[in-house]
Order: structure tokens, then sequence, then C-alpha cells
């Protein structure tokens, strides 16, 4: 796919262009409508919408909020990203003005136009949407809302982690939600809304195919180094170690797997040492081919 400027892709702008649409379908035909609020800067935007007067739309709050935390965080975060992750916010905030400001429909009193006033499935499939959108906007290079970048430039400051930011941030929203409503029934529903995008975007990003790292200590290196290879079709490496306690020489085996892999990768174990010891962990992404999850030709 052809390369614009400082390394942009035009393939990247076509995929953060669809994500931005499907978020502001999610967020204006589903959550939106029915009072629903989304996690991070999204969801204060949808909040702020529905207090203030109306010619303060969702749009203006998306960019109103969005855009300064970005332009702040430049050096910490890279142009490319911020580029991609403006221009998406500015598809979703177009589409969304289209949808909800535009379109001949009234939301107020006929609700969502795809499941009417039923809470729940708005909270399930908004969620489900906004989700998609937001993964999409990862997996091209950018990122739908400023509240992790807000994060970025906070937390620290704060004696706080990134997500525990993100997630103090929400439960506050939704407590003001709640103050505001006098009703915990609109938060809660839109704690689920959160839960399926969070969900969501985790599915997105790292697909059926999320990686799992195998670390095995063995006394059989040779044997089963040998048919985890042959099994899997992908390099082992071979890691020398010394255990504390019984201050005897070791092997440890490295080997990346896929989820679907786990119960084969047991099943070998205990063909080939009943007795080896295997930690099995999550792998948020891999790089290169002595770590992909297809058949590689590898020797280590």
């Amino acid at each position: 796919m052809k390369k614009l400027f400082n390394g942009l892709s035009v393939k990247n702008f076509i995929g953060l262009t669809i994500a931005g649409i499907i978020n502001a379908v999610g967020v204006t035909l589903f959550l939106s409508p029915l009072g629903l609020i989304d996690g991070g800067l999204s969801g204060t935007s949808i909040f702020l919408d529905k207090i203030t007067p109306a010619y303060l739309v969702l749009s203006y709050f998306l960019i109103i909020l969005n855009f300064p935390f970005y332009l702040l965080a430049h050096k910490k975060i890279g142009k490319t990203f911020i580029i991609y992750s403006l221009y998406a916010i500015a598809i979703y905030s177009a589409i969304a003005y289209i949808l909800k400001d535009v379109v001949n429909y009234n939301y107020e009193i006929n609700g969502s136009p795809i499941v009417g006033h039923d809470m729940l499935l708005g909270a399930l499939f908004g969620g489900l949407l906004s989700g998609i959108g937001s993964g999409m906007t990862i997996r091209f290079g950018g990122a739908l809302d400023g509240v992790e970048v807000m994060a970025v430039l906070f937390a620290k400051r704060l004696g706080m982690t990134v997500g525990s930011f993100v997630m103090a941030y929400n439960v506050l929203l939704y407590v003001i939600c709640a103050v505001y409503f006098k009703s915990w029934e609109i938060p809660l529903y839109s704690v689920i809304a959160y839960f399926v995008g969070i969900k969501t975007v985790d599915f997105i990003v790292d697909g059926l195919d999320k990686a799992k790292a195998a670390l095995i200590i063995t006394d059989n290196m040779e044997d089963v180094a040998k048919t985890l290879s042959e099994e899997f079709k992908r390099g082992v490496t071979i890691m020398d170690a010394k255990g504390y306690y019984s201050n005897t020489e070791k092997h440890v085996l490295y080997v990346v797997v896929n989820r679907f892999e786990v119960a084969k990768l047991k099943k070998v174990l205990l063909m080939k040492d009943s007795k080896a010891f295997v930690s099995i962990l999550d792998v948020s992404d891999t790089l290169g081919n002595q770590v992909k999850l297809g058949k590689v030709k590898t020797s280590k």
C-alpha cells in the first residue's frame, strides 16, 4: 500500500476511516439515544451533550476534549500516532454529527432506531460496536479516546499507573452521572457497555491467536525440545539455569504457542516428561520469524 509523507500509510487511513464510522454508529445509534455513557472522554462528551444547551452537541465535545491532550503529549507519543488518532477522532466526530444532528430522527422520544428503549441491548451492541471501532483504531496505529493520553501526562505525577488512572477516571465519571441523574440505572448499564467494549478491544487487537509463552524446566531437555519443535513447527529456545535449593544444573525451554495449542503443549509434556515444571504466560505482542504462530523454518 502506498506510503505518504513521514511514513504514513494510505491503508491505515482507510482502516481508521472505517473504525471512526463504526464507533460513531455504536455511540450515536445505541448508547447516546438511551442516555448510556461510554468510558473515557467519549463518555464525558456524551454526558456533557446531555446536560448542556442544544447547540453544544456531542461532536463538538469529542473534538474539544480530545484534541488538546494529544497535542500536549506529542513529544511522548510520537507524531505519527497523533496524526492517526486525530484523524480517527475527526471521522468519529463528523459521522456522529451527521447521525445525531443532521439526520431527521427524534432520539429523545424514539430512543435507539435499532433497539428502541431496550437498555440492555443498547448497552451490549453499543459497547460491541464502540469496542470494534476502538480496537480497529489501535490496530491501525492510533487511539479514539484521549483519556489514556491524559493518563500518560498526569498519572506519574499523581503516583498512579496508566491503568489505575483510566479506571479511576471512569469510576468518577459514572458516579457523577449517578448523582446528576439521581439514579444508578444508567451508570450500571453504562458499565455493561464499557465492559463489553473493553473485551471487544482486546479481541480485535489480540485476535484469536493471542500468544502464550511457555517456560519449561525439564531434565529431559533434548527429547522435549525435539518433540515441541516437530509438533508445533517453530523454534524452541534453550536456556541454562541452576536450581537454588538443589544446586543442580537445569535447562529451561522457551516456546511461544497460541491459546488453542496450550492443551496440546501440556499433553506433549506429560508424555515426554511428566515431572517437568511449566509456567504459561500471556504475550501481548510478537515480532520476528522465530515467534510467528504459523509454520516457520527456524532452529535454535
